[in-house]
């Protein structure tokens, strides 16, 4: 590939539980705060894990044009659309500005589930002597909700909302893979501008673990049951690490080819040099990702013709499960060695489908800032996850390429290098 049609990184945005856009994001992240939380609704449910990475003020009206389509959005494609509109903003992208056939979204997503306030007067109505009746349903429990409920929370609608937003009529698709979907979207992004249907891609993802409704059904299984401080609970590698935590948010990306960058003067952030996706069956079935994290890195290493000596940094993918953990510190060890590793879950937790998103988005602003930023909640080092983790401060990068990671629950594993501009 020539450098012209090298693909770059040209902007980013994020609604996260450590700040929403850039400087609130980076800030947070080189100083690892945190955003695990009480979680409002949960606090006084019987739910035995009350917290979360929770984004606590967020106003829609702020990002979403028309204001209208706010009716239609679930808080899920609210934060997609937001991240999306801060993306392009930093990007420099006016309206206008790039051909409409030439601009495609693909967006990571998941099933979005419908809200408990919105359900409740519907199966109050299927109410018979105090058991709910499936049978009056369709006369009864379908008349108490909105005729567009199901349009607030369709997985492919983020993709639509931004593509009629910024009138982008190029490829258009969405991926709902778990934590994997915001990285598999990248996967495609990248293929679209490599076949040449486009010349600019806003990627990103949004996911909601903290939902009432998936978390009955899914309960607190791997979930960490830390007693303390909520901010105190995900601590990835950590010999004291006890499960995951769940959070929520959104991240987007700008990816356009050097090219076409470089012709409307905009600024590079950093350069995507591969993507590569394995995949573990075992990991479908309540196993670990075995030896896919070491066959995705090497393939991506392989892509982006880059020798495992000169990687700077690896964002892990860093769950905070006991197994999970220690077969991925497996990988890095076997693959790249002593290389510096950061675990941004550590501050957030695990935001579904926008978690490979959000954290190649920090990989990015790494990069810029020349720092790896700091692990949280790393102290107790654990002789199972053989990896130097960078914790306590941020340490000065002294290569410019970063690695990163990331896995869904049913076994698509996925690692991407990037480098400095």
């Amino acid at each position: 590939m020539s450098d012209r049609n090298e693909l770059v990184i040209t902007g980013v945005g994020m609604v996260t539980p450590i700040g929403i856009g850039r400087e609130a994001f980076w800030r947070s992240l080189r100083s690892a705060a945190s955003g695990v939380r009480a979680v409002p609704y949960l606090e006084n449910t019987r739910f035995p894990v009350p917290f979360g990475g929770y984004v606590p003020e967020f106003d829609g009206k702020l990002y979403v044009q028309p204001r209208k389509a706010l009716k239609v959005m679930c808080r899920e494609i609210q934060f997609g659309f937001a991240a999306a509109t801060l993306a392009a903003a930093d990007a420099g992208l006016k309206p206008g500005g790039i051909p409409s056939d030439r601009m495609g979204v693909v967006y990571g997503s998941e099933m979005y589930y419908g809200e408990i306030p919105e359900l409740e007067p519907a199966y109050r109505k299927c109410l018979v002597d105090g058991q709910f009746d499936f049978g009056v349903w369709g006369s009864e429990g379908m008349r108490e909700l909105n005729p567009l409920w199901m349009l607030k929370y369709l997985p492919n609608m983020i993709a639509c909302h931004v593509a009629i937003s910024f009138d982008a009529r190029g490829p258009n698709n969405s991926f709902t893979l778990g934590e994997a979907s915001s990285l598999m979207a990248l996967i495609e992004g990248c293929n679209v501008l490599r076949r040449g249907h486009a010349d600019v891609m806003l990627i990103g993802g949004s996911g909601n673990r903290l939902n009432i409704t998936p978390l009955m059904y899914r309960h607190a299984l791997r979930l960490s049951h830390h007693a303390g401080d909520p901010a105190d609970a995900c601590r990835p590698f950590d010999a004291r690490r006890d499960g995951s935590v769940n959070g929520e948010g959104a991240g987007a990306l700008v990816l356009e080819t050097r090219g076409h960058a470089e012709a409307r003067g905009a600024r590079i952030l950093a350069r995507l040099k591969s993507a590569v996706c394995t995949f573990e069956p075992s990991a479908f079935h309540g196993g670990t990702h075995s030896h896919a994290f070491e066959r995705a890195i090497r393939g991506a290493l392989a892509e982006a013709q880059l020798a495992p000596d000169a990687v700077g940094f690896v964002k892990a993918n860093g769950l905070g499960t006991v197994d999970d953990d220690a077969c991925e510190a497996a990988a890095i060890r076997t693959t790249v060695g002593d290389t510096p590793v950061t675990a941004p879950k550590s501050l957030f937790g695990n935001l579904g489908a926008a978690a490979g998103i959000v954290e190649t988005i920090a990989a990015v602003m790494a990069l810029e800032a020349g720092e790896i930023p700091p692990t949280r909640n790393y102290s107790q080092p654990d002789p199972n996850c053989p990896v130097r983790v960078v914790h306590s401060e941020p340490q000065p990068l002294t290569r410019n390429s970063g690695l990163v990671l990331g896995a869904s629950g049913t076994g698509q594993t996925i690692a991407a290098v990037l480098e400095a501009a």
